[in-house]
């Protein structure tokens, strides 16, 4: 038995958290290809070769299904394991979890249509950019529904989102001038290969969210948000000196400082948004930014996103967009 200190066991431990914290409910496969992860000494060994980056559920259980198909069950994961852990090794070396969720923007939209235009979008960890086209999907929150513009009206997904009462919720998009992202390996729309790795990162039983991705994807095609390579720690303000100087800076970003381990990264970072004078929005688990958590009266509600403003706490959203609750 591995002592609990060990490698193996911190990887066991991170599979499990994530079978029941967070596929549990959103995917059953995953939920127990985690659980068998965490108890398969062998896989377990696999896994320890990678940096602890690289270790991540989403991460090897992608990279099984881009190499050799979706697991029907564990005793297919171990089989396909067997015929092709190297291949699967060189994916995971040189893939990413880029997960690029366009549903996102719909627990984006009431904060950027609320900010004075015109817009000038900058996203870090854009992956592919679907989340810098916010103004050009259609919306249904429900008791509100916003038409995507007529030039992509064709074409573009209808974003579903549960929204608390107290929501603002925008008659209109806003006013976009200028977008820009920022990724340490982009994925271009224009690339068979990367899109069908971000169709990968889509969990086996969301097939929603695969078309919702697909028709994001095509809107991507007609606009061309212009993700650019470089690393959100030392390449933003390059980046940022870009956008026209008559727009509104907005810096944000969705399930990505979690990915920088130092906390005194993730604060450079929120200082140099504020250097710039641009508004900051974010989007994380709460303990990335624990100094916003901080002013939160009462507990987090378990499986959701804060989003901030400048540093501000102003709502609670599901990880894919689809729960916005207003503080």
């Amino acid at each position: 038995m591995e002592n609990p200190g060990s490698d193996t066991e911190l990887i066991a431990e991170r599979y499990r958290r994530f079978a029941e914290h967070e596929a549990r409910g959103s995917s059953p496969l995953y939920q127990d290809l985690s659980h068998h992860v965490a108890g398969s000494p062998g896989l377990l060994a696999f896994l320890a070769q990678f940096p602890s980056a690289l270790q991540q559920p989403n991460l090897f259980l992608a990279a099984v299904r881009h190499v050799a198909g979706t697991p029907r069950d564990p005793a297919d994961l171990d089989a396909m394991m067997v015929r092709h852990a190297e291949d699967v090794a060189r994916t995971m070396r040189v893939r990413r979890t880029q997960t690029n969720e366009p549903g996102r923007c719909a627990s984006l939209l009431p904060l950027l249509a609320a900010l004075p235009g015109p817009l000038a979008l900058l996203e870090v960890g854009a992956s592919a950019g679907l989340c810098l086209l916010p103004d050009l999907y259609g919306y249904d929150y429900g008791g509100l529904t916003i038409d995507a513009p007529e030039r992509t009206r064709a074409v573009a997904p209808v974003l579903r989102c549960q929204a608390s009462a107290e929501t603002p919720l925008p008659r209109r998009p806003p006013q976009v001038v200028w977008r820009a992202g920022l990724d340490i390996n982009p994925l271009a729309v224009e690339s068979t290969s990367d899109m069908a790795w971000l169709e990968t990162l889509v969990w086996p039983e969301q097939v929603g969210r695969l078309e919702r991705l697909r028709a994001a994807v095509e809107v991507a095609r007609l606009v061309s948000p212009g993700v650019r390579s470089g690393d959100l720690r030392r390449d933003l303000t390059a980046l940022a000196a870009t956008a026209p100087a008559d727009a509104r800076l907005v810096i944000f970003h969705t399930a990505v400082l979690g990915y920088v381990e130092a906390q005194s990264e993730r604060d450079a970072f929120a200082a140099t948004t504020a250097e710039l004078g641009a508004t900051w929005i974010s989007s994380e688990w709460p303990d990335v930014f624990p100094q916003t958590a901080a002013k939160l009266v009462g507990p987090a509600p378990a499986g959701l996103f804060l989003m901030s403003v400048d540093g501000v706490p102003v709502a609670w959203t599901a990880p894919h967009g689809q729960v916005l609750v207003w503080i």
